[in-house]
């Protein structure tokens, strides 16, 4: 009997973070019958995404192969601003940094000529005289790139599932996956709540993805991550207008920053902050005395006029893949199920056109975007299908 009365879907996401959201929109807009769940609120701040504000840019020292999928999500986040009529996408200029022979130096500079983008290079001190909140040590390099910025991270989200929720999607917070069952070319969701079937699943369910996936398991770790908000000694040099965003390879830390935005606070925040990993519930979400002392250690080496009380501190989640590149494929031997990016803590910027990638891969199996960098395969033993209850 249940089963006549079983909800059926062309697609469920699991996961209504950054990529999911968009997903969920890009799924809608087809015409498809798709259902989001999310086992916490729908913005919660569990996960990756939260804090405001994500940094985007398109001289990418990570891979140049990430500037094609860059200049689409730019054109997706204009779509999706002129569709809610709300700013999603700030363009503040951006600044990698570091020795000549860093990774980020050499990294930005690579995509920059690969792609002919347009950039400065700069000294650290015509940064100085430029851009007076930057005080950088003499012997930098920064590499200036016009067009990054920061997407509002927790606005796209509302925005993505606002526009899925206009195109027909149904979204369900506070639900949790229990597992994921492909049979005869459709799926089971079974949750703790329900049970549904689809013709597709897209599991975009972050640090809790490898619960699921356990394939991933030992490839998707979620990493402790804090973000840190100060009232700058002189707000003045710290506007969104004078303070480009900022990936800086220094020596007591990777660094990134934000202009003030939202918060009257200068945001830093120091990648793979003190390398705490663990399961995505066990990791604290309580910032502490040490990991502000961690984030005052880079300001006071590079921004001595951001050096004032503490405005917020916040906890978020990297789920690092061991190369650090995304996971986004079909899940080898189980057709019906996409996998959707353990980030590694630099994916936000992706989610508009990671969304369409997805709905590409759950509609047609395949998607024109190149997505090589990010196939399962290249890592081993991820060759056999298995889901697993969370």
């Amino acid at each position: 009997m249940g089963h006549l009365t079983m909800k059926s879907f062309d697609t469920i996401v699991i996961g209504i973070g950054g990529m999911g959201s968009a997903t969920l929109w890009h799924l809608a807009r087809r015409g498809q019958r798709v259902l989001g769940i999310d086992r916490f609120d729908l913005g919660h701040s569990m996960g990756s995404s939260h804090g405001l504000n994500r940094i985007i840019r398109l001289a990418y020292f990570e891979h140049p192969n990430y500037v094609p999928l860059l200049r689409r999500a730019y054109e997706l986040w204009r779509e999706a601003e002129q569709q809610t009529r709300e700013q999603l996408l700030f363009i503040t200029g951006g600044i990698d940094a570091g020795t000549q022979d860093s990774r980020i130096v050499q990294g930005a500079l690579t995509a920059c000529r690969e792609h002919d983008l347009a950039h400065e290079v700069f000294t650290a001190r015509e940064t100085a005289r430029r851009f007076p909140g930057y005080k950088l040590p003499d012997h930098y390099a920064v590499v200036f790139q016009p067009e990054a910025g920061f997407v509002a991270s927790e606005r796209a989200i509302l925005a993505h599932a606002s526009l899925a929720v206009s195109a027909g999607a149904e979204l369900h917070g506070r639900e949790k996956v229990v597992t994921i069952e492909p049979a005869n070319g459709r799926v089971l969701i079974v949750t703790d709540q329900d049970r549904y079937e689809a013709g597709q699943v897209v599991v975009s369910a972050g640090g809790w993805i490898s619960d699921l996936i356990p394939a991933l398991r030992s490839t998707a770790v979620p990493e402790r991550q804090v973000l840190g908000w100060f009232l700058p000694r002189k707000p003045e040099f710290f506007r969104p207008d004078v303070f480009p965003v900022s990936n800086i390879e220094s020596e007591v830390g990777h660094f990134y920053q934000f202009p003030t935005w939202g918060i009257p606070g200068f945001k830093i925040g120091l990648y793979h902050h003190f390398h705490e990993t663990g399961h995505a519930d066990e990791l604290s979400r309580e910032p502490t005395p040490a990991d502000e002392e961690a984030l005052r250690k880079g300001i006071r080496h590079m921004f001595p006029d951001a050096d004032g009380p503490t405005l917020r501190l916040a906890t978020c989640l990297f789920t690092n893949t061991p190369d650090e590149h995304f996971v986004i494929d079909i899940l080898p031997g189980a057709p019906e199920v996409v996998v959707a990016s353990p980030c590694s803590g630099h994916g936000f910027k992706f989610a508009s056109v990671i969304g369409e990638a997805l709905a590409d891969l759950a509609t047609t199996g395949s998607s024109k975007l190149d997505l090589s960098l990010f196939a399962m395969k290249r890592f081993e033993g991820a060759s056999e299908a298995s889901l697993g209850a969370g």
